[in-house]
């Protein structure tokens, strides 16, 4: 394992971790107006640092991160890593914590879906584009 960072291959994402790392702060981008938390994990072949900006989509005190990928047929690469190291470094603002990621199903997956809706509409669509069922994990904060 390494504490080196790789950057992602993705502009998008490398600009708004870029800006998020400079300012230290979440609320300094955005996606479609909508808030972001950053991830940062370790990736699952290189063992490297990872980091990810998401949606922000919280209740009372947990998060969700959802592996939409707009859609696509594939997940994204972070759920692998996720799936493979599931502890993680969560920050909102510009509060960092340690955290937990599990994938939800069944009742549980269906009542954070709701919720994951609500925070970022556009999931609905993404979900009709694939046949796949979009993964949700929840983001649970370690005990201090």
């Amino acid at each position: 394992m390494s504490d080196d960072y790789i950057p992602s291959p993705s502009d998008w994402v490398r600009e708004q971790v870029e800006k998020i790392d400079e300012t230290g702060d979440t609320r300094s981008v955005s996606v479609m107006d909508r808030p972001v938390v950053m991830l940062t994990m370790r990736g699952r072949k290189t063992g490297a640092l990872r980091k990810v900006p998401l949606m922000r989509v919280e209740h009372d005190g947990t998060y969700a991160a959802v592996a939409s990928k707009g859609g696509a047929p594939e997940h994204p690469v972070w759920y692998g890593n996720l799936l493979a190291d599931p502890n993680l470094t969560l920050q909102d603002g510009t509060e960092s914590w340690e955290a937990v990621a599990r994938e939800i199903d069944g009742a549980e997956r269906e009542e954070w879906w709701e919720r994951c809706v609500a925070a970022y509409p556009p999931y609905a669509e993404y979900q009709t584009k694939t046949d796949r069922l979009i993964p949700v994990l929840l983001l649970e904060r370690k005990d201090a």
